[in-house]
Order: C-alpha cells, then structure tokens, then sequence
C-alpha cells in the first residue's frame, strides 16, 4: 500500500499523536468546555462520538447530526481539528458536509465488510484521513480488508485503531489488548500508522496511564482517549473518561523511548534468542514426530484419537508447571491448545 500520512497541517510530527475529547458529544456546552480545557493544554485534535452504536436499544445513540454544529463551533473559536466515528454513508456525507476532519470507523462496523463497503463507496474522490479500529473479535484478515476496502476506494490517508477485542471472560480491561495482533498487523502494512485507544481496551480510567505507556514502548503512533470536562456525570462509558486536566499529567508522564539509539549491544542476546527459538523448533518437530506414533498406534487398535482426560491433565499439569517457572498460565494454555491442534492435525492424516 502506498499510504500518505495522517497527520494535519498544525499538527505536530513528534511521537504520540494525540485525538482526545469526550465519548460522546451531549450538549453544545459540555462540548465547548471540554474543548477549550484541552485546547488550553495543547490539543489539536477533539474527537466527540455523534452518533453512538449501543448494544441493547434505549440506551444513549448520540445527539446525531444535531451535534455536527458544535464541532464546527470547535474548529472555528480554537481552531481545532475535529474527528468522529461513522458508521453509514449517511454519516459520510453528513461529517462531510459540516467540515469534519478526521473520520473514524468503529469495532462493530469494521467487523462487517458489507458496511465497511458502504462507507468506501461514499468516501470514493474524497481526500480526508480515515482511521478504522479493530473488529471486536480478534481478526487480523478482518481487520486488514476493512483497511483495504477504504485504500480501494482512493483514500490513501489511512490509520488503524487498536482498540482491543471483546471477551466473555470477566478481566482486568474492559477489551483484551492482544498486542501481538496489532503488531503482526504493522509487520503485514509497516507504513500504517497505529493509534492506540486505551480508553477502550481499559474500561476504567486508572487503567489508561499504563496502557498509554505500554503502546508507547511498543512504538505506536498515537492515542486517541476519552476526555470530558465531568467524566463522573458523562452520559455514556463515564467509567473510562478522564478530565483535560488529568490527560494532561498522563501525557507530561509518558516516556517517549528512543528508536534510533544503537542496538549494536543487544546482537549477541538476540544471537541466544535465535538458537533458543531453533531448538524449540527442533523440539515441536520431535514431539510432532511422537503424536504420529500416537497416531498409527490409535489406528492399528482402533482408538479415538481424542483423549479427553488425558489432555485435561497435560493442560493442567504443565499450566501449573509454567507458573512456578515465572510463566503466564494463559499464556501456557494458549501454547498447550495450539500444540495439541497441531498433534490432532497430524494423527488425522493419519487416520485417513
């Protein structure tokens, strides 16, 4: 992809990009106020959710194209950019024809290719930045076509959001992170800047100082995060919105590492973790090796290959062995279940 950068003609170049601004935008006032106490500390970009895609009807949608006015009240008294979420190419043409700067495409929309069309198709001949957010559910190949349908609509001004991926499971963020996810995707499109929302992935706002930090070690571009002038009184999501004035010390906080110093130190560590990561190689292919015994064992007597309590009890034991050997126990489990895939994959070629 030949991607043009996002960044806008006031905006500053260095390391992170910031978007901030409320959740939702409720009323002109709460709007102006918190735009003037974040343009007072120096930011150039307010983001105001217009229209709010809820989960369950009669909850709050947003003030709709009635807040449109109040963004370009923003733009002209403090000369700010302005960024929103759409999710129809009615929303388009309505952002479009109030002069909205950025636009965003949400979770729930980037996880359905037919919207996602939709919205390329409206945008076709206009030249404007466009952000789009990871899917709910942890698909790269989603996410990666939701980037490539607004390329092929011309737009070349693109950056992905990474705002983490529903659970069921009861966490500590609200959306897991999955940083691996979004790192492969800057391996796949190296030119792609990423924004981080950690409003998001956190769902409580003393989670975001952290996570703003950990997206800063991992090189992301920027951050966009949930501010409003009375987080405690904010009409949607008021749990994971922070004042203009607590942003302000997060970002002041923040330790922007350097990407140019010389790595000539780190050669021989990263020479140990290449033979290590060959040798763990050469271990998956024995032990894959072995489940193809197993596998012509399992045939010739006429066995399942699925043996349920016996993986229940490799998992177990070898999560509990991780642990005591300063590992993730997730992180273990995730490795057992892919390896044991694997060694199901094999024992049914087998059984063919």
């Amino acid at each position: 992809m030949e991607l043009e950068s996002i960044l806008l003609p006031r905006v500053d170049a260095k390391r992170p990009l910031i978007i901030a601004g409320p959740c939702s935008a409720e009323t002109e006032e709460q709007v102006m106020q918190t735009a003037r106490e974040l343009s007072s500390r120096g930011i150039k970009i307010f983001r105001a959710g217009i229209w709010k895609p809820r989960t369950k009807p009669g909850g709050f949608e947003g003030v709709g194209a009635e807040g449109l006015p109040w963004l370009k009240r923003v733009q002209k008294e403090l000369g700010m950019y302005t960024a929103v979420e759409v999710a129809t190419a009615k929303h388009v043409r309505e952002a479009l024809s109030h002069n909205v700067d950025i636009l965003w495409i949400g979770a729930r929309t980037s996880a359905n290719p037919f919207a996602v069309q939709e919205i390329a198709d409206a945008l076709e001949g206009i030249d404007i930045p466009v952000l789009i957010k990871n899917p709910v559910n942890p698909d790269l190949d989603l996410w990666i076509g939701a980037i490539e349908r607004i390329y092929n609509a011309g737009i070349h001004r693109i950056g992905a959001i990474h705002r983490g991926f529903s659970t069921s499971d009861k966490k500590i963020y609200r959306n897991l992170p999955q940083w691996h996810i979004p790192i492969e995707l800057h391996r796949q499109i190296p030119n792609l800047p990423i924004i981080c929302d950690p409003s998001h992935i956190g769902g409580k706002r003393e989670l975001i100082a952290p996570l703003c930090q950990h997206a800063m070690d991992l090189n992301f571009d920027g951050l966009i995060i949930e501010s409003h002038c009375h987080p405690d009184k904010a009409w949607s999501d008021a749990a994971q919105q922070i004042t203009p004035e607590v942003l302000d010390f997060i970002l002041n906080t923040i330790v922007i590492r350097d990407i140019t110093q010389s790595t000539e130190n780190l050669t021989a560590l990263r020479r140990q973790i290449d033979e290590l990561d060959n040798s763990l190689l050469e271990l998956l292919a024995r032990r894959m090796r072995k489940s193809n015994e197993i596998g012509i064992y399992k045939k010739e007597h006429n066995m399942p290959i699925l043996q349920e309590q016996r993986y229940d009890e490799i998992l177990q034991n070898r999560i509990v062995q991780a642990k005591q050997m300063d590992m993730d126990g997730e992180f273990m489990k995730t490795v057992l279940v892919a390896i044991h895939e694997e060694s199901i994959r094999h024992q049914m070629e087998i059984m063919k």
